[in-house]
């Protein structure tokens, strides 16, 4: 065959009525995804049937590629696949196809420690809830929640959508010089009223948080895992269940109740106590002359500066009332200028040092930054599913898309220099995921073209039905 016949076969491979039927093996020349990328979705195959995982290539592809909404209807258009009458196939992949999102978040665990974590490192775990705001009586696991975004402490706005409860590994990413935190695994937490209508018991937030923490004990037998929340999960209960699996690095109110433990030996009969004398709370601890305050200073405050505070520590039994005592070491931080409130902090690892618990806890902020990108470049709270177990993949899957961008753009940064965009009036000097999805976008265009025409060094030959794509893409980005 000569060349120009063997570039004709392929573009007609690659038209749209060549690909009505047409469903390429991954690591194929056809694949929509270069070779590189491919090689670190290669424990994720066999998690699907050979043709589900070969669509599964198409729809993250067009995940990745389609502006604005990320609907399947979308990733089909922005691949040339709009007149393809297997449309349908990729739909069944989200709602009806047999595939487990845990066995996917597993394996993306799996491949962020391995690349990310040195050998011997704590893997720390930043978990949070957000909600997603949808609307539709066919949701069924739709409720009415506090809107964290539009609410402050003084006005409250209520929203509608799907509450998620998501676990992130939080760790400093080479290209990006800070640390990011990658979802792995995304879990739908109803409100109550879900349960209403159902014979099995409610749920609460920290029930989910309770099973996600065991679960990825289970997953990294061999790991040290540090938990990190806000507030919502300082709950004696929820510490309790958990301490003996994971450190949990959360808030402590400056008025809790805090004991001395227990003598080892009890004199005369009767049961050994659980707790011992009462000490004295947080916020005369604070005012106590006689404490040793330490400085230090932590690195990107709540993702803005460096700050420079005191720190003091300590050991003790924090108690309620019908509830088993956990053994915590609590942390006091205070702004020496007074700027800011004093904050207490807990960790159930009474070894944890201060000055890794408070860079666990600040590092935490980087959930809430990972929240709000995923909405500006994956379209989360674009998807249009109303089945439930379409609803149950989607989302944590453009999540978790969050983390395989990432990755890929760490494997970019080792063969050449990522930089971010820049202008004459925004001097950016940092990379952020704006600038990773867009070299990862790059690099599949590049790779679709390549496989379809040889480049020059001063021009490229883009077929018709590439440039259709991208003109498409341009003229309705918005």
């Amino acid at each position: 065959m000569s060349q120009q016949d063997h570039v004709a076969a392929i573009q007609g491979a690659d038209s749209t009525d060549g690909m009505q039927h047409s469903h390429r093996l991954p690591g194929s020349s056809g694949s929509p995804l270069p070779e590189r990328f491919l090689s670190r979705l290669v424990g994720f195959a066999d998690l699907f049937t050979r043709p589900t995982w070969s669509n599964v290539l198409v729809l993250l592809a067009g995940s990745i590629l389609a502006p604005g909404r990320r609907t399947v209807s979308a990733t089909l258009r922005i691949l040339g696949r709009e007149c393809d009458p297997d449309f349908c196939t990729f739909h069944r992949i989200l709602n009806r196809s047999a595939w487990s999102p845990r066995g996917v978040a597993r394996q993306l665990l799996c491949l962020l420690v391995k690349v990310l974590v040195p050998v011997g490192a704590p893997v720390v775990i930043g978990i949070d809830d957000t909600i997603e705001r949808r609307w539709g009586a066919k949701i069924s696991a739709r409720g009415i929640y506090r809107d964290p975004v539009r609410s402050s402490k003084g006005h409250f706005v209520k929203a509608s959508g799907l509450r998620w409860l998501s676990a992130m590994l939080l760790v400093r990413v080479p290209w990006a010089d800070r640390v990011m935190a990658l979802p792995f695994l995304t879990l739908l937490a109803p409100s109550k009223r879900f349960y209403s209508d159902k014979t099995r018991a409610p749920k609460t937030l920290l029930d989910w948080a309770r099973q996600a923490a065991l679960q990825i004990h289970r997953w990294l037998p061999d790991r040290y895992i540090v938990l990190v929340g806000d507030s919502a999960f300082a709950a004696i209960e929820f510490l309790a269940a958990v301490r003996n699996y994971v450190c949990v690095i959360t808030r402590l109110r400056l008025d809790a109740n805090l004991f001395d433990f227990p003598p080892h030996k009890r004199k005369g009969r009767g049961r050994r106590p659980i707790k011992g004398k009462p000490l004295k709370k947080l916020s005369a601890v604070i005012k106590d002359r006689k404490v040793s305050w330490k400085r230090y200073r932590v690195s990107l405050w709540y993702g803005r500066t460096d700050r420079l505070v005191e720190i003091a520590t300590g050991t003790a039994m924090w108690y309620r009332a019908g509830v088993p005592p956990v053994p915590i070491r609590w942390l006091l931080v205070r702004d020496p200028k007074g700027e800011l409130e004093p904050q207490a902090f807990l960790a159930t690892d009474l070894s944890a040092r201060p000055c890794d618990i408070l860079c666990w806890f600040v590092s935490r902020w980087q959930v809430e930054v990972t929240f709000a990108e995923v909405r500006a470049h994956l379209g989360v709270e674009t998807q249009r599913q109303w089945s439930d177990k379409a609803i149950l993949r989607t989302t944590p899957v453009l999540l978790g898309l969050f983390s395989i961008v990432t990755l890929w753009a760490h494997d970019l940064s080792k063969s050449r220099k990522l930089k971010p965009r820049t202008a004459a009036w925004y001097p950016k000097a940092v990379l952020t995921f704006s600038d990773a999805i867009a070299a990862v976008r790059r690099e599949i265009w590049r790779h679709q073209i390549s496989f379809m025409s040889r480049p020059s060094r001063d021009s490229i030959e883009i077929p018709t039905i590439i440039w259709q794509r991208m003109e498409n893409a341009l003229a309705h980005a918005a």
